[in-house]
């Protein structure tokens, strides 16, 4: 699987563009710089490369040629130099070669949630600021005086209520947009994504999964005029005319309730649900109509509560799909658990300053880091022996540590190479034939 992923990328990397002029500057090529940047965050070691090159000049080989198909290794300042005049987008299409590859697999299937949709979270983060370093995509914000630069993007991951697995999709930049006086926000990058990659999702099979930032009419359109589904969270204070419905049809006696008794593992719940649908979700007469829903959990002597929640959808609302959806539009904290924590704090470095250019090359090395996020994402799924070893060595650090060492010392000639010797050191193989 990670030899036919990368080959994916590999064909993808070696279309990208080549902005230099002339015949005599081009002895290292676009893909080698782009797939030698991707080896680092693939393997979690910033020291990567320059292992590697050690290694090419006592061998005559090294892991970077054999893993990822590098023909010869720049320099970092040649790779930082290379990559800065190229977009993001142009690697775009590799996250969506790869989400066509899982879903040809079947591994979307048990992905899903309510109305066997797909379930795309969207958020956003910053992973870079400065009050020095700038380019022209950076937001520029001023405070008590001193500016300040920064970079955010918004990263969609399909997420499921029972998997702790999220796959990436391809990442939406907050940069100033051309023509455009004001700053650029998250809600605007979110419309341009759902524009440029609807299609490229099953048609009325995809639920959208968002912040109260998102509950807003014009974006809850978009979505349906693209043949989108939702389920955003809804809070009172910014949805004043749809909260008055809700309290009105309180005192009447207006809503559904539901409730139910669950068992989480360690304890009893007691889940009480209300819900109505058709309510306004703004004032005036072109409100759209909304179905709304309340969720509180508590422990099963109602002493504490443990969630409370409220949520607008498009998705009809009864006593039988109340809490599917809501099982569904909770899975939105995966993209803050699964996702952004992950990238922060599990060895990704997502908030590190790899190299921030003068174009493009900031958003670049960022789209790579996710690369190698949804890659390790896709082999912790397909390949058994990838999953086995990763359990045996129990943490994610212990695994990218046995990594380093070994690929510092020895050559291997495939990924498959490297997991099998790591299986059979393990003894693994005695245990778990594969």
């Amino acid at each position: 699987m990670f030899e036919e992923t990368v080959s994916i990328i590999g064909r993808s990397l070696e279309g990208l563009p080549d902005h230099r002029k002339g015949g005599n500057n081009t002895q290292y090529a676009i893909s080698d710089a782009a797939l030698s940047a991707f080896s680092v965050f693939m393997m979690q070691s910033p020291s990567f490369l320059s292992y590697q090159r050690d290694m090419q000049r006592q061998k005559k080989r090294d892991n970077v040629q054999t893993l990822f198909g590098v023909h010869k290794i720049p320099s970092d300042n040649q790779i930082r130099n290379l990559l800065d005049p190229i977009a993001a987008a142009e690697v775009g299409p590799v996250f969506w070669g790869i989400y066509e590859q899982l879903d040809a697999m079947g591994e979307l299937k048990q992905h899903r949630g309510i109305d066997d949709n797909l379930l795309c979270g969207i958020d956003g983060t910053q992973y870079y600021s400065s009050t020095k370093i700038s380019c022209p995509s950076c937001t520029r914000r001023e405070r008590n005086e001193t500016v300040h630069y920064s970079h955010s993007v918004i990263i969609p991951v399909l997420v499921a209520p029972e998997s702790h697995h999220v796959f990436a999709l391809e990442p939406e930049f907050i940069v100033p947009q051309d023509g455009q006086d004001k700053q650029d926000c998250e809600q605007n990058a979110f419309k341009r994504w759902v524009k440029r990659h609807a299609h490229r999702l099953p048609a009325g099979n995809v639920t959208m999964l968002a912040d109260d930032l998102h509950a807003k009419q014009p974006i809850c359109d978009l979505l349906l005029a693209h043949d989108m589904n939702f389920i955003f969270v809804c809070k009172p204070d910014s949805h004043p005319t749809l909260y008055e419905e809700v309290e009105l049809l309180t005192r009447i006696d207006g809503l559904q309730h539901h409730e139910e008794r669950i068992f989480n593992g360690r304890f009893w719940e007691q889940r009480n649900y209300r819900y109505v649908n058709q309510v306004p979700l703004r004032s005036g007469e072109d409100a759209l109509l909304v179905n709304w829903c309340e969720v509180s959990i508590w422990d099963e002597k109602q002493e504490k509560r443990l969630y409370f929640n409220q949520f607008i959808t498009n998705h009809f609302l009864d006593e039988t799909r109340v809490a599917p959806l809501v099982d569904s539009g909770r899975a939105r904290w995966k993209t803050e658990n699964e996702s952004h924590n992950v990238l922060k704090n599990c060895g990704y470095h997502l908030e590190h300053n790899f190299g921030h250019g003068q174009q493009h090359l900031s958003t670049l090395l960022l789209s790579l880091n996710l690369l190698a996020f949804l890659l390790h994402t896709v082999l912790d799924r397909t390949d058994d022996i990838y999953q086995q070893v990763r359990q045996e060595l129990g943490t994610r650090q212990t695994f990218f540590n046995d990594i380093r060492t070994l690929t510092r010392y020895m050559i291997f000639d495939s990924w498959k190479h490297l997991l099998d010797f790591m299986f059979i050191q393990l003894e693994l193989d005695q245990k778990h034939p594969p």
